[in-house]
Parts: structure tokens; C-alpha cells; sequence
């Protein structure tokens, strides 16, 4: 049902996006306040209007072509997160403060992608291999079974799966370089390694759930849990991306050796 949307959504781009990455990155806030700010209401109310101004200010910002001044918001939004968080006795305010980061670069990675040349089609891509490495990690890990990825953050994940991820992710990219004549082989290895990417951020989240002792970050996904669940591997893929092209100077779609 979401995957549609954000695809039409992309699409559409302009502003349909930037309220788009706004309003996930709010949800994702307050789930994030939620998890690591404590049980006290108040406390939970005043970090999640910090957190989520702290958001809305770098996408505001990058959305207007700014984009140091959202990756300065993100930074020392951060930073100043983590200070209240102590302030006000939270569990964990580093975790809170790194969390506001967290969310807030990825938002701000997929504004700036899309401001480029193919910023639609790039997104489409980005979203085909995360979503291809998050089936295919379910598929492989439910089907095959086998030794645990990483027990200690999260014990359902398997090595079988984290395979099957890579080799569905591969495939999403020789597809996406065939659609778009792109260099395949270049495009199968970028894809691969958001794969890897993606993955550790589904485990980051893990992690994180598994320090804060809950099962889903939130409810607003009816058996879904939260926007975090739902969103960790895009999470870290999509500043890998920004990364990537900003290595390599444009957009990897056109890239020839």
C-alpha cells in the first residue's frame, strides 16, 4: 500500500516530496523520542517538538537548494538534541541525539538526489534495490534458514538471507541498467553495495530496539510496526547514494568507464 504512494509521490516530486520526507521524518521523530527520551509525557512532548523542528528545518533547507545549511541543521540539531535529552534526564540522550542525525541525513540525502539530473529515476532505483534487499533477505533467511547473521542485535536475521538480499538487490540493478543504459556491470556492484548498506541499517535498528527492550518502534502500520521498521534500510542506503555521486560527480545511471 506505501510503496505505491511514495512511488507516485516521486513522481510527482516538488513539493509532493518534500511534504512526502516531512511528514515521515516527524513520524520517525516521535517514535524516536518515544523509544529513547523516556516515559514521562512531558519530557517525551518537549523532545519530540525539539526533534522534529530540528528535522522540518533541514528539509526546509534543502528542499530551498541549501543544502550546507541542512547538513549544518542536522549536525548541531543533533548536538543540541543530545544536550536537552541530558537536560531533561532522558535514558539514553546520546542515542537521542545520534538518532535526530540519523533520521535527519537520510531525508535530507533523498531531497538532494532528486534535485540532479534523473533525481526521479535515481530514487525509483535506490527504492527498487532497498525493497529488492528487504524481500529477498525475508525470502532467503524464511526459506533457507541457517547460522544467524548477528545474533547479538538481531537473532531472526540469517547469513542465508543477507545472501539472498544481495542477490535480489544485484538483480534490481541489472534491471534498472538495462531500463536506463546504464553500464550493468558498474550499476550490479552500486546496487550490491546499498544492499550491504541497507542491511546494516535494518541491523541498526535492531540494535536499537533491542537497547530500548521493544519489539516495534511504534504502531502507526497496522503489523507493520512503526515508520522506523518499515524505513531502517532506506535509512542508511540513501546517504550511501548521495555519497556515491557525489564520488563519482553525477548520476551513477549515466556513469561510463
Amino acid at each position: 500500500m506505501l510503496a505505491p504512494l511514495a512511488l507516485g509521490v516521486v513522481w510527482l516530486g516538488g513539493v509532493w516530496l518534500i511534504a512526502m520526507v516531512a511528514l515521515a521524518a516527524s513520524g520517525m521523530g516521535w517514535e524516536w523520542t518515544r523509544l529513547s527520551g523516556g516515559a514521562a509525557q512531558g519530557r517525551v512532548g518537549v523532545l519530540a517538538a525539539l526533534i522534529i523542528t530540528v528535522l522540518l528545518a533541514g528539509i526546509v533547507a534543502v528542499g530551498s537548494g541549501a543544502d550546507a545549511l541542512a547538513l549544518g541543521i542536522a549536525l548541531l540539531g543533533g548536538v543540541a538534541v543530545w544536550g536537552v535529552a541530558a537536560a531533561l534526564g532522558a535514558r539514553k540522550p546520546i542515542w537521542t541525539g545520534a538518532g535526530t542525525i540519523w533520521i535527519a541525513l537520510p531525508c535530507i540525502a533523498l531531497l538532494w538526489i532528486d534535485e540532479g539530473a534523473q533525481g526521479a529515476i535515481l530514487l525509483f532505483w535506490l527504492f527498487a534495490v532497498v525493497w529488492a534487499s528487504d524481500i529477498g533477505a525475508y525470502v532467503f533467511g524464511r526459506s533457507l534458514g541457517g547460522p544467524r547473521l548477528a545474533p547479538r542485535y538481531s537473532p531472526n536475521k540469517t547469513w542465508s538471507g543477507a545472501v539472498g538480499g544481495l542477490i535480489c538487490s544485484g538483480l534490481a540493478g541489472l534491471a534498472a541498467a538495462y531500463l536506463a543504459g546504464a553500464h550493468p556491470g558498474f550499476i550490479v556492484a552500486a546496487s550490491v553495495l546499498l544492499s550491504v548498506v541497507a542491511q546494516i541499517g535494518d541491523l541498526a535498528e535492531s540494535l536499537a530496539k533491542r537497547t530500548f527492550g521493544v519489539k516495534d518502534s511504534g504502531g502507526i502500520i497496522p503489523g507493520h510496526g512503526g515508520l522506523l521498521d518499515r524505513l531502517d534500510s532506506l535509512l542508511t542506503a540513501a546517504p550511501a547514494l548521495a555519497l556515491l555521486m557525489g564520488a563519482i560527480g553525477g548520476s551513477p545511471l549515466e556513469w561510463h568507464p
